[in-house]
């Protein structure tokens, strides 16, 4: 099982140069992934300082060598797929194909969508995101796509130049494991960053029975060829790192292949600290 970072794109006095350095710091400290949080407004009171995660994977993929980039996860209702799909090749290209990405629904209270005149009916964004994603996924393989739906039109386009990693970059899929569309747009693609609960107000740890159940429906393979990814986590390192190192080494057996431990916003020296001690392998 891999260990990845789950970092905020944003929040009361965060600084952009923060969040990079955070990247770079997650290499040098053993980390297998950073993936970032993907909003226009990052949650919470007044208008906190928001930056765009694209443009700070494409800095840290130029200033690492080994961690995979990625968004866990991005409301593909509310971004153009093509242009989606432009920006995961170019940093599949910078980073030297150790790009992932990772899409959704979204929220529909997100000050992304509500804020700025976005769909935010779920049925419709639903819609969207299974359309969507039939798009993405043919772009980021680097071959003519054409498409006529509901929401968008492609017509014999190919972006090149085709991608580092074969046949395409690989995309997740978030949202509650407790929904079927949730698990049948998985199988769509090359993983899965599943939260347990269909609410996100509560937090809830998938046991290790859970995960090898979640484990046991969805495909080994994924979609584009690789092994399937079961992405679990989501939440702040405990306290009791013997009973957290325990709790890890259980899911992994049972089938997960990452495991994401949130760094929440705060401090630079704080946020330093959470990723410079490094995996509880």
């Amino acid at each position: 099982m891999r260990h990845g970072l789950e970092l905020c794109c944003g929040g009361p006095g965060i600084e952009v140069s923060t969040l990079v350095d955070l990247g770079i710091l997650a290499e040098r400290s053993g980390w297998d992934g950073v993936f970032f949080e993907d909003y226009i407004v990052y949650p919470g009171d007044g208008d906190p300082p928001t930056f765009d995660v694209w443009q700070m994977l494409a800095t840290i993929a130029a200033r690492t060598d080994r961690i995979r980039l990625g968004t866990t996860v991005t409301a593909l209702p509310r971004r153009r797929p093509a242009t989606l799909a432009r920006q995961v090749l170019t940093l599949d290209h910078l980073s030297g194909g150790r790009t992932t990405v990772g899409v959704g629904l979204g929220d529909s209270g997100d000050r992304s969508l509500t804020g700025f005149g976005e769909q935010t009916d779920a049925k419709r964004r639903a819609v969207m995101l299974d359309e969507g994603l039939d798009l993405l996924t043919g772009l980021l393989g680097g071959e003519p796509v054409t498409h006529r739906g509901e929401h968008y039109t492609v017509d014999a386009v190919a972006l090149r130049p085709p991608p580092v990693q074969v046949p395409r970059v690989p995309v997740w899929v978030g949202g509650s494991a407790e929904a079927k569309a949730v698990l049948r747009r998985a199988a769509r693609c090359d993983g899965i960053v599943p939260y347990k609960l269909t609410s996100t107000d509560d937090w809830s740890d998938f046991t290790p029975d859970e995960v090898r159940g979640l484990v046991d429906r969805t495909p080994t393979v994924g979609a584009g060829g690789r092994p399937f990814d079961v992405a679990i986590g989501g939440r702040r390192r405990r306290c009791d790192e013997r009973a957290e190192r325990a709790y890890l080494g259980e899911i992994a057996e049972a089938g997960a292949t990452w495991w994401l431990e949130w760094v929440a916003p705060g401090d630079a020296e704080t946020m330093s600290a959470a990723v410079a001690r490094g995996p509880l392998r």
